[in-house]
């Protein structure tokens, strides 16, 4: 249900509008004058605004002028029975949706409530879409550890070196080997991801490789691997530490040689790929243990970036959550929430088990679950272990 706030001095206005709105289907408010809508405001999200110019304490210029500084897309329809062209235009000017005189007519003012309403589904659905269609996020951070992972980035980017991305889950890794890519000679060419992991081992080496119609039992049309779908561009394999022996081997030779070759086929094929390796494993260990190849860590690991724990960064963190309250208020449609400096603190004193991953899932938490305002009591509350 959508909510609607009415602000007007005129008590017999705002009933009139309430009663009839309610019975449209619209969840309402109301407030008496601009101080007591901009509270209202400010505690609470709507999808539109009614607002009356001529008000005790805060008239309704100055009410729209405080309200778009905090949210710039909220919907505000002006309406009033003193108003000139000059008011209107002003109204406009300063950010105001439409303008209706007094008394209002009630069909015009169904039609850009409704209106309205579809901007705002629009404009939020519109910033959704470019979010998620952008190359690469931002990577957030002006700590020790950060400044130097990104100097590390610009200096080896224009390389065609390949890399090593080394942390825990949660860290980031992925985001270290997007902004290589887009840094580079090879950002106009694609940039393939591999879940080394999440690929079953009798399967790897068809998913890097591809392979011929009928090499196996269900290969019933010919597949191409994503070493051939990566050619010109950057090839990200995380968590190669999961690789079998037996792909690692064949992964060794395509970076020795530039060659593969597809599962059943016997026919040398040349790539121009660029290999970022990502694991949260020690792979010096994994060679000890004879589970990955000690060639294959010298032919990854030209250049090695360690990407620190959340717990290492807690510097951070404020600009992280930053970051996070704005991009997730963004998918929701609603307005940027605020945090208070308590609640920051509290965060910043928590043990981050699950890194970057886990402080998104909380702050989403926090925005789902708090008010306008996230307190220190809602981070006590749905943050930090019961003792």
């Amino acid at each position: 249900m959508s909510n609607i706030l009415i602000i007007d001095d005129e008590k017999a206005i705002r009933k009139t509008l309430s009663e009839i709105l309610s019975y449209e289907g619209y969840k309402m408010d109301e407030a008496g004058d601009g101080e007591e809508g901009l509270k209202k405001f400010k505690e609470k999200d709507y999808d539109v605004i009614l607002c009356d110019i001529k008000m005790p304490k805060i008239d309704g210029i100055e009410f729209l002028e405080k309200a778009k500084e905090s949210n710039p897309d909220i919907p505000i329809i002006m309406i009033s029975g003193h108003g000139t062209i000059e008011t209107a235009v002003e109204a406009v000017k300063k950010g105001a949706y439409d303008y209706i005189s007094k008394p209002p007519d009630l069909n015009r003012l169904l039609i850009t409530i409704r209106n309205a309403m579809d901007k705002t589904s629009l404009v939020a659905e519109a910033k959704v879409l470019k979010r998620r269609v952008s190359k690469v996020q931002d990577m957030v951070g002006a700590s020790t550890p950060i400044q130097k992972i990104k100097e590390t980035i610009e200096k080896v980017a224009p390389t065609d070196a390949r890399i090593l991305v080394t942390g825990e889950n949660g860290v980031g890794k992925e985001l270290v080997a997007r902004w290589v890519h887009e840094k580079s000679n090879r950002a106009s060419g694609p940039l393939i991801e591999v879940n080394c992991a999440a690929i079953p081992s009798e399967l790897i080496e068809s998913e890097l490789f591809g392979h011929e119609k009928g090499s196996f039992t269900s290969a019933v049309k010919q597949r191409i691997g994503k070493f051939e779908q990566a050619n010109g561009g950057t090839l990200f394999l995380d968590e190669i530490g999961d690789m079998s022996l037996n792909a690692q081997a064949k992964v060794l030779r395509a970076l020795q040689e530039g060659k593969i070759t597809r599962v059943g086929g016997d026919k040398d094929i040349n790539v121009d790929v660029r290999v970022i390796a990502a694991t949260n494993k020690d792979l010096l260990r994994e060679v000890e243990e004879k589970s990955f190849r000690l060639d294959l860590y010298h032919r990854l690991s030209v250049i090695i970036i360690h990407v620190p724990s959340l717990n290492e960064r807690k510097d951070d963190i404020p600009l992280l959550v930053d970051k996070f309250l704005a991009d997730i208020c963004a998918d929701y449609g609603i307005a940027k929430k605020t945090i208070e400096e308590e609640a920051i603190r509290a965060l910043e004193k928590h043990n981050w088990t699950g890194n970057i991953r886990e402080l998104r899932n909380v702050v989403e938490r926090l925005i789902i679950l708090s008010g306008k305002s996230i307190s220190k009591d809602d981070v006590e509350s749905y943050v930090l272990p019961k003792k």
